[in-house]
């Protein structure tokens, strides 16, 4: 037994170090940094205790930050989610042929690298790009200087280019919850009349729920921590508009290096946001499992 027990311990050491060498020995060193005032290109640091805590809930442009970074989650989960949910749905009826092709054409922008994508749209958003020139020729408004360029544009523009880029990887995911479940429950409902809208939510959801869950939480978090987007097409700009909690991690560990300290608390911060975040979504939508599922069966 105990030749068992240390082969299975010798299996794990590899993970184990990996684990405290690139995980949790940075984790401990940020925190430490957190609560010091500390300069990249000197030598000792200065205690400050929480002080970087207590200046950053007093940072305006972190309170601009947070609000650009709720109305970006906000504005780019559900769109993604709801349309990776239909064109599963759409991709899994049997009136739809070729599948595969469907299914490697929307999987392409999820493979293509995030910075070529946002250089892409970055010139479909410039003034003279082809947004402006399709919704010019179509006689609607548009920015004439550029969907980038204006505070009121710029941060819806990047959410579509993120719902564009995202949504197929989701929609793959959500076709390989459908194909896991039961035929007989939506063979039942065709025999019954119902039609597909019924279908999807009567019997679909229901049943995808587990993981729909996932692919909620998953985007989510990816939402709260969007980063290359911003870097890419606005740094940040204009005025603030753009800036996320991420990106201002960045600006003040890398562009200010004399604020090391108060990118650690910042980072920290967004890890807390994000893991309560995360951990109330699974357990509301736990929850609405089970309420589904008992109401159901009381009927």
């Amino acid at each position: 037994m105990r030749r068992e027990q240390l082969f299975v311990l010798l299996c794990l050491l590899p993970w184990v170090i990996t684990f405290i060498a690139f995980w949790l020995y940075p984790l401990l060193y940020a925190f430490g940094m957190s609560l010091t005032e500390y300069h990249a290109l000197q030598g000792p640091r200065r205690f400050t205790g929480l002080g970087n805590y207590t200046a950053l809930l007093q940072d305006a442009l972190f309170w601009k930050a947070l609000r650009n970074t709720a109305l970006f989650t906000l504005g780019t989960v559900p769109f993604t989610i709801g349309g990776a949910l239909l064109l599963a749905a759409l991709l899994e009826s049997p009136l739809v042929s070729w599948r595969g092709v469907w299914q490697s054409t929307l999987l392409l922008p999820s493979v293509t690298s995030l910075v070529v994508v946002a250089l892409i749209f970055t010139n479909l958003y410039t003034r003279h790009g082809y947004v402006n020139a399709v919704l010019a020729s179509l006689g609607l408004p548009h920015p004439e200087q550029g969907w980038l360029h204006h505070p009121g544009t710029a941060l819806p523009a990047i959410m579509l280019m993120d719902i564009w880029a995202s949504v197929g990887y989701y929609t793959l995911l959500l076709i390989a919850g459908l194909q896991a479940l039961p035929r007989e429950y939506t063979e039942v409902a065709l025999l019954f009349g119902a039609g597909f809208w019924q279908r999807l939510r009567w019997v679909i959801l229901p049943l995808l729920r587990p993981m729909l869950t996932f692919a909620v939480v998953l985007n989510t978090i990816k939402a709260l921590q969007v980063f290359v987007e911003v870097y890419v097409m606005t740094r940040g700009g204009p005025l603030g508009a753009t800036t996320t909690l991420v990106y201002l991690v960045f600006v003040n560990a890398f562009e200010h290096v004399d604020r090391m300290g108060y990118a650690a608390a910042l980072a920290y911060v967004t890890f807390a946001l994000v893991g309560i975040i995360a951990v109330v979504q699974l357990r509301f939508l736990r929850r609405q499992r089970w309420s589904s599922s008992g109401s159901s069966a009381r009927q």
